[in-house]
């Protein structure tokens, strides 16, 4: 896979995709990258501004922690209950 360009050279190019003064083949063209990456870190950029609705890069990082938390959570959920069947049944340790 190939190494990621910095965030600021990606937000260059976008600032100059944006400004609309030269096509988006030739901006691509210019910069060594192709129109479907281009592409990507233009529909990225319109969700990070807030132009596009979807998740921002924040936000998802936040909704997977939550859901890793939220596992974990369940997890011993389901061991406390186990547990309390467990002494519920009179299988207290030292009977």
């Amino acid at each position: 896979m190939p190494k990621p360009y910095p965030r600021g050279f990606r937000d260059d190019v976008v600032a100059v995709a944006r400004r609309g003064e030269v096509a988006l083949t030739q901006v691509a063209k210019d910069v060594g990258i192709s129109e479907g990456c281009l592409a990507n870190w233009l529909r990225t950029a319109d969700v990070e501004d807030g132009i596009r609705p979807d998740l921002t890069r924040e936000e998802s990082a936040e909704l997977r922690e939550l859901r890793k938390r939220s596992r974990l959570l369940e997890r011993e959920n389901e061991v406390l209950r186990t547990a309390a069947a467990y002494l519920a049944q009179g299988n207290l340790p030292g009977k």
